[in-house]
């Protein structure tokens, strides 16, 4: 049963992802029917910490809490350049040792980490700092597409409102989706979004370095994206065997001619779900995926999500984006 959390906060804690905790799980609810929880601010020493804002937070307790929480929850902080305080490491390690949920929010999982209960697991960050926690904590299995994993009791999610989304599934799990969807309704938040944050991820598109023999062809290729371009169509324009092309642009590029092609023509129809009013089907043709069933199939492979999701999330309301296409 979830009735008592703890939070731990350190210098540079994160305003937003704190709040997220703290409007879940630390706002009094019970006269309109929801579970009451005890709920603790927690910091070493019980001493008070600077936000990434600037401004101090008071908490009203040191890490005692810990010891006895059923949640313990750690939010983003920028406090992972510099040696985290030993007790709340070995708290922490208690804690998932005992039984107790432990929760990172964003880059709170830099501290699960460090504590070692990312070992073996699979759990996530934002994708901002998925890179480098996985170079920090080789042992740890991250997935950056996700907007949070559960592993066991340990609780990891990606930027943000993902934290919300955690919290949410944690009181379904604990306390009933009647619960965890009229706290949504509450917060005015859907209970359960679709897809996960690769369709937030800006993941730059290997070009051939300048002076390549090949970045005429690619300049060509983004021009043609609607065509059927093939490794055997592309190595005739450049005068190669299809074999030797493929070798030479993995070489020159770092990917293979296909790979290159499938990212260029999800990036262009992402900028026309985003600023057209093309329809899913238009969108496809224009971007050489052919109709509008291998669209959706690359959407949801890549992005995690659908193409009508995406525009739904992403749309660019504007004069021009708000009438019809007529190309």
């Amino acid at each position: 049963m979830l009735k008592s959390i703890a939070v731990a906060v350190l210098d540079g804690v994160a305003p937003f992802e704190l709040g997220t905790l703290c409007e879940v799980f630390g706002t009094d609810r019970t006269a309109q029917g929801f579970p009451s929880y005890e709920f603790a601010i927690c910091s070493p020493g019980g001493a008070p910490v600077r936000s990434k804002s600037g401004f101090l937070i008071t908490p009203t307790h040191d890490l005692t809490p810990l010891a006895t929480a059923d949640l313990v929850a750690v939010p983003a902080t920028q406090a992972n350049d510099r040696p985290l305080p030993p007790e709340l490491l070995e708290a922490l390690r208690e804690a998932e040792a005992r039984g107790a949920y432990v929760m990172s929010v964003c880059s709170g999982a830099f501290i699960l980490g460090e504590a070692g209960l990312l070992d073996g697991r699979r759990c996530t960050t934002h994708w901002m700092y998925a890179e480098e926690l996985a170079r920090r904590y080789p042992r740890a299995m991250v997935d950056p597409n996700v907007l949070y994993v559960r592993d066991g009791r340990v609780l990891t999610s990606a930027g943000t409102a993902s934290g919300i989304d955690l919290c949410l599934d944690l009181i379904r799990r604990e306390q009933g989706s009647e619960i965890a969807n009229k706290l949504a309704r509450r917060m005015v938040v859907p209970p359960h979004r679709e897809g996960g944050q690769a369709q937030y991820i800006e993941r730059p598109v290997p070009s051939a370095q300048r002076g390549s023999s090949l970045e005429p062809l690619l300049t060509w290729m983004l021009h043609h994206l609607d065509q059927p371009l093939t490794v055997e169509s592309l190595a005739a324009r450049v005068h190669m065997s299809p074999r030797t092309f493929a070798r030479r642009f993995r070489a020159e590029v770092g990917t293979t001619p296909h790979e290159w092609l499938t990212a260029q023509r999800l990036l262009l129809a992402r900028e026309l779900l985003e600023q057209t009013s093309m329809t899913i089907e238009s969108i496809a043709v224009q971007t050489g995926f052919g109709n509008a069933a291998a669209l959706r199939h690359h959407f949801a492979r890549r992005l995690g999500t659908s193409p009508h999701a995406y525009r739904r999330s992403f749309r660019r309301l504007s004069p021009a984006s708000s009438l019809p296409h007529t190309a």
